[in-house]
């Protein structure tokens, strides 16, 4: 079976990749418990990496992924089979207004040509809270060069279309809020 890149990347034996992906989810999951949500809807979430730990944890009562990859839906199924994922697209997303407490979208609005339409989908959804996670550049293509990755194209990964700082991204999304 094929696998994604997003499975190569959590299943990575790199050291450096295994603790940029751990200091992530402990952060993730600081926000989540914190916030205490009973319903969560990761968006985009592959094979259910994210949803597995929150259930792990005890964050949420009613967990559900939506991703776009039927290859990462397949290999998530076999890897986490208590986990809820669905096939779905992030522009029409197949929910009623409002029917997560709180809806989770890490690491996807970079590889996306309408990341404006998918905010006001994801904003949608959500009854209560965002919690959104991009790369923060130029750091992230620094780290990928510095560790040997993407050389050729200074460190930036061949998916991603979307280049935002910190404060980029929050003038972003402040903008979609008003």
């Amino acid at each position: 079976m094929s696998t994604t890149d997003n499975f190569r990347k959590h299943t990575s034996k790199n050291p450096i990749q295994k603790f940029l992906i751990h200091n992530f989810y402990e952060q993730l999951l600081s926000i989540a418990r914190d916030i205490s949500p009973d319903s969560v809807l990761d968006v985009g979430s592959g094979e259910g990496f994210t949803l597995s730990l929150l259930k792990e944890k005890k964050i949420g009562n009613t967990l559900e992924g939506l991703e776009y990859s039927e290859v990462a839906i397949q290999l998530g199924k076999e890897m986490f089979p208590g986990v809820n994922l669905r096939q779905g697209d992030i522009y029409h997303m197949p929910y009623a207004d409002n029917s997560f407490d709180l809806v989770i979208c890490s690491e996807v609005l970079e590889h996306l040509e309408r990341p404006e339409e998918a905010l006001q989908e994801l904003m949608r959804v959500t009854k209560k809270y965002c919690l959104f996670s991009v790369p923060n550049e130029p750091w992230f293509m620094t780290a990928n060069f510095l560790r040997g990755k993407n050389v050729s194209r200074w460190g930036n990964d061949i998916e991603h279309i979307n280049h935002w700082s910190g404060g980029a991204f929050s003038q972003f999304v402040g903008a979609k809020l008003e």
